[in-house]
């Protein structure tokens, strides 16, 4: 039996396929993941990610501290705002990407994956010496992300005025605290909509509320399709201890300003020197199978290879799509084997499709 959330009678109770996801038991779907995926893109649904790591920051050198610690810089942060951030390790390798939430000026709370939590905790720990600081993990805490077009204006139906009025005002990436409570215009499916941290004991309302308004629960399978096709990476996939964030696609949240040392900065500048050596595009087979994680990637009159490193089907457009590895310079085609055989696949950015409309080129 693996950990389980505040959510976890209910996910029951609602006939979801329960699977083991990192120690924890998860809803993997309540029937149809190509529903529940398709219910994001065209309306809304809600998820419960209480599994993710939550930590916060609190003290005099909180700011200093993480502006050590993290890739992107956090004095870039007013009270009320989000930032996509990453731990690096002395090498440039990713240990994790998070979510850094600035709740006022000397404190923060991590949101990071459940996959990574011992390593992370004990990475913020073994820094933390030296700091004016105090680092807590919040197991106390449920979260629910409610996404699709239509999530913000039907997540209102479910909370009270001050609430409403709270969300309606946040930009993305903004967040408010409303008493025990943090709202957060942030989620991981390209779409719209809303994250909510709450206590534990307030999870089951919270839920049945936003069940009433009309929004269906969502399981860990859809979370997935929905963001490959958003082209948002996922840790050991796209990138890990070993892969830095300027072949991840992730260079943008690289804060260079200045002289601020963060660790990891050396490498990434030795790297940037030398050379990048390969980067992350996305594929499109349009008929013949799925492409997968690990299938090979071929150019032609070229000796070198990628490697995919996320692939499924995609419901949004009807075809298969994947994320790879390949060397920097490509050409717009390639080929990809597949059960034995090899399949052209079209080459482009690594994103595919936002706010339900089809952005790959």
């Amino acid at each position: 039996m693996g950990k389980r959330t505040a959510l976890y009678e209910m996910h029951c109770k609602l006939g979801a396929r329960m699977v083991n996801f990192h120690g924890w038991d998860m809803p993997l779907h309540y029937g149809s993941q190509l529903e529940e995926h398709l219910l994001v893109r065209r309306h809304c649904g809600m998820f419960d990610v209480s599994h993710m790591t939550i930590i916060d920051v609190e003290g005099a050198e909180a700011t200093g501290y993480l502006r050590y610690l993290l890739a992107n810089d956090v004095a870039r942060l007013s009270a009320g705002q989000a930032q996509y951030s990453a731990l690096l390790n002395e090498q440039g390798g990713v240990i994790d990407d998070l979510i850094v939430y600035c709740l006022r000026s000397t404190a923060y709370r991590l949101v990071a994956n459940s996959a990574t939590r011992e390593r992370v905790v004990q990475w913020l720990q073994r820094h933390a010496d030296g700091f004016d600081l105090q680092l807590t993990e919040r197991t106390d805490l449920a979260i629910i992300a409610v996404q699709g077009p239509a999530a913000i204006s039907t997540v209102q139906s479910a909370l009270n005025p001050l609430e409403c009025q709270a969300i309606a005002d946040l930009p993305s990436f903004g967040c408010c605290v409303i008493k025990d409570r943090v709202l957060a215009r942030t989620g991981y499916t390209g779409e719209d909509g809303l994250e909510i941290i709450l206590p534990n004991p307030q999870a089951d309302t919270l839920w049945r509320l936003l069940g009433a308004a009309g929004i269906e629960p969502v399981g860990l399978a859809a979370r997935d399709t929905l963001r490959l096709e958003a082209g948002m990476n996922l840790y050991g996939h796209e990138m890990d201890e070993t892969v830095s964030p300027l072949i991840a696609n992730m260079g943008w949240i690289i804060a260079w300003d200045g002289e601020r040392d963060f660790i990891g900065r050396d490498a990434l500048q030795a790297e940037l020197q030398s050379g990048v050596a390969s980067k992350l595009v996305g594929l499109a087979l349009h008929k013949g199978g799925v492409l997968r994680r690990g299938q090979r990637v071929k150019f032609t009159g070229s000796e070198h290879y990628g490697a995919i490193t996320s692939g499924t089907f995609s419901p949004t457009l009807g075809y298969s799509i994947a994320l790879a590895r390949v060397p920097l310079e490509t050409a717009r085609e390639a080929l990809v084997k597949v059960r034995g055989k090899w399949l052209s696949v079209q080459i482009g950015k690594p994103v595919f499709v936002r706010k339900g409309v089809m952005v790959f080129e």
